[in-house]
């Protein structure tokens, strides 16, 4: 198949020809325009087409010569790996405040030939929301942090969070409108965008009763490339299924998300407890393999209510001039009912945790979205309102699946790779329950029957452990990433959108093929991939939305593209 490439309609030619004539920049800026040409273009465009900036198009625009650019484009860089000055940056970042100026900044990027990246929280592991791997500027940043309006409407228990919004400002407005009543099931970091992260799927401590993030989304509205404002309805199914979990920035961007609410018990439970071993090889190495094994054999088909999820770090013992590391596994619970409850549960699943009542915790939903995400000692609701709550850090983070449990052998490995770095830490979260129920075809995630667990590979390094180690901590997620091959899924080995991971293969400006694609699409999205790419045939062709992972358009027959407008 012929790589596709960018082609512009014979009417979109003529308007951007005669574009030419009212502004000494357009399409051709890239090839001699400069940057403050493009500015005052840009200007000029986007207060044509959205009266309301008219009177001050300026705090929309922002180029690299301007004085706010710096600040506002790193204020939401989460990896500090991709904050370097050497990182290739945006010719514009856009800042609306309104779903009407989106539309605007879409169609003057079209006019002015720069593909388009959107941004809500600065999340995105790889940073391809906001940076380029290409030694050319030819993109542009709309940035949607400040459409972050919550709207919950209890009595239909639903709500409308635009996608700017914080997780932590959804929860926060769902438990305060609903009395206590409703939740919604996405992840635990409180500072992450709703915007990216239902676009791809959204894991959370809730998601093996309910699915995930976008399992319960049930309206959107996007801005696709001809700059439309669309619903569900004008979208059609096609777009409508794409956008739950085919990964943002690919189609369209979200400017909000209408979503079904969950119910919540008033109590809900949850446990915090810690495996540290010290010496390796005998009775205690022994013991934790076998409670390890049997957590693998339950936890992803424990009662759909029960999310028990572990996690391996290594743990630094000083003893006199002495230190040795460890590894110190930890298992942690939420529970949609109370202590008393949840004990009787785990002692039936997984008596080998011996969990106590000491151990557990009772509490409301909205405290338990707290907890989950670190802050155990009575915090009160309200941070989870503070956007700058997440440290910035350098990091690389890889994700793999298990669809059969990991042998002994294989968590011996786990055992002495995690003492490797200090800064490393792995997470295991069980699937199973509402998670295998809905189909593969349901949504772009594909990982769903058979999929027994998810496996996180962190490492974080900040403060004084600066960029220089980088090198170390790579070969370290990455070693690690290879040392579980013989015990991940295969045919082909899964992946995750949200954890975005450029070592699975990128593409290539200017040659963006479906076939050369499938190498990295294929894990994220399985046999999925294929129906992403026709949407994006049919929304998007001449790939306005476009990053080095974005989804390649593939044109189909008459026939073939119904099939996508109506699955």
């Amino acid at each position: 198949m012929e790589p596709s490439r960018p082609r512009l309609p014979l009417l979109l030619l003529l308007l951007l020809h005669f574009s030419l004539l009212a502004s000494p920049c357009s399409a051709r800026w890239r090839d001699g325009c400069g940057v403050g040409d493009l500015r005052e273009s840009f200007l000029r465009c986007v207060a044509r087409r959205s009266p309301a900036t008219a009177g001050d198009p300026s705090r929309l625009v922002h180029a690299p010569g301007d004085a706010s650019y710096p600040s506002l484009l790193d204020s939401t860089i989460q990896n500090l790996r991709f904050a370097s000055p050497r990182t290739p940056r945006p010719a514009l970042l856009l800042t609306p405040v309104t779903a009407d100026e989106v539309r605007a900044c879409v169609v003057c990027c079209r006019a002015h030939g720069l593909t388009v990246r959107a941004r809500s929280g600065g999340h995105d592991y790889e940073g391809l929301s906001y940076r380029s791997l290409g030694r050319s500027p030819r993109f542009a940043v709309v940035d949607v942090a400040a459409l972050r309006a919550v709207r919950v409407d209890a009595a239909r228990g639903v709500a409308r969070a635009e996608a700017g919004a914080t997780l932590g400002e959804l929860y926060y407005a769902v438990a305060e409108g609903s009395g206590g009543r409703l939740g919604f099931p996405a992840g635990i970091c409180p500072t992450v965008c709703v915007g990216g992260h239902l676009s791809g799927g959204g894991f959370g401590p809730m998601m093996r009763k309910y699915g995930l993030a976008a399992d319960n989304v049930v309206d959107a509205e996007v801005v696709d490339a001809e700059g439309r404002l669309l619903d569900r309805a004008a979208m059609g199914e096609g777009l409508f299924w794409a956008i739950r979990g085919g990964g943002g920035g690919s189609v369209g961007i979200v400017v909000s998300w209408t979503v079904n609410l969950v119910p919540v018990p008033a109590v809900v439970s949850a446990f915090t407890v810690h495996r540290l071993l010290l010496r390796r090889g005998g009775h205690d190495e022994q013991s934790l393999l076998r409670l390890l094994t049997k957590w693998q054999a339950v936890a992803h088909a424990l009662p759909d209510n029960l999310f028990v999820k572990m996690s391996m770090e290594a743990k630094t013992i000083n003893d006199g001039d002495d230190s040795t590391r460890h590894p110190l596994v930890t298992f942690k619970s939420l529970f949609l009912g109370n202590c008393s409850d949840m004990i009787t549960q785990i002692d039936h699943h997984l008596p080998e945790l011996g969990i106590k009542p000491t151990d557990c915790r009772e509490m409301n939903w909205l405290q338990s979205m707290l907890y989950s995400y670190g802050y155990t000692n009575g915090q009160p609701a309200e941070v989870l309102l503070d956007r700058t709550l997440q440290p910035k850090d350098y990091y690389k983070i890889k994700l793999d699946y298990l669809t059969s449990p990991i042998p002994t052998p294989g968590l011996i490995e786990l055992l002495t790779k995690i003492v490797e770095d200090e800064d490393g830490s792995i997470d295991i979260d069980p699937q199973g329950g509402e998670m295998s129920r809905i189909p593969e075809s349901g949504t772009p995630y594909a990982h769903r029957s058979g999929y027994l667990y998810n496996l996180q590979y962190f490492v974080k390094w900040g403060g004084d452990k600066n960029v220089s180690y980088e090198d170390d901590h790579l070969s370290w997620v990455r070693g690690l990433h290879e040392l579980m091959t013989p015990y991940v899924s295969k045919n082909p080995r899964a992946a995750y959108i949200n954890y975005r991971d450029l070592d699975l293969g990128q593409n290539v400006e200017g040659n963006t093929s479906y076939e050369e694609a499938r190498v990295w699409g294929e894990k994220y999205f399985r046999g999925n991939f294929r129906r992403l790419a026709m949407v994006k045939g049919e929304v998007d062709p001449d790939q306005l939305f476009w990053s080095e992972q974005s989804i390649p358009p593939l044109v189909v027959s008459t026939r073939d593209a119904g099939l996508v407008s109506d699955s």
